[in-house]
């Protein structure tokens, strides 16, 4: 799959995926015989990773991390486990957080309808 189909498949400019790729976020990444990138199946799925983790607010550094001890193999599992729940754990903090301004914002506008306000 070429830069540009995989920047439409994931909604990524081709510089995003070009620094994921200079960073090692993305990794082995094949060239056809011009040296245009033809993306795997595999390196499909890793940016599929990549776009759900960041929507989670992860950070690159965070990423980053993630995908060394993953690339060390079946010696890192715990680590990258922990690295995943400490992940999860923030985002339902995120979450809660959000909820508890939804309904704050849900009980502003209940006394506006009202003529409270």
């Amino acid at each position: 799959m070429k830069i540009k189909d995989v920047s439409e498949k994931f909604h990524l400019s081709p510089d995003t995926l070009r620094y994921y790729e200079k960073i090692g976020l993305i990794r082995h990444v094949p060239r056809d015989k011009n040296g245009v990138r033809d993306y795997t199946e595999e390196n499909c799925d890793t940016i599929a990773f990549i776009k759900c983790m960041r929507a989670a607010s992860v950070s690159i550094d965070g990423l980053s991390r993630y995908m060394e001890l993953f690339q060390q193999g079946d010696a890192t599992r715990a680590a990258r486990r922990q690295i995943l729940v400490d992940e999860r754990n923030h985002l339902e903090s995120r979450q809660k957080d959000i909820q508890e301004a939804l309904q704050h914002l849900n009980w502003k506008i209940k006394l506006y309808d009202e003529g409270k306000f």
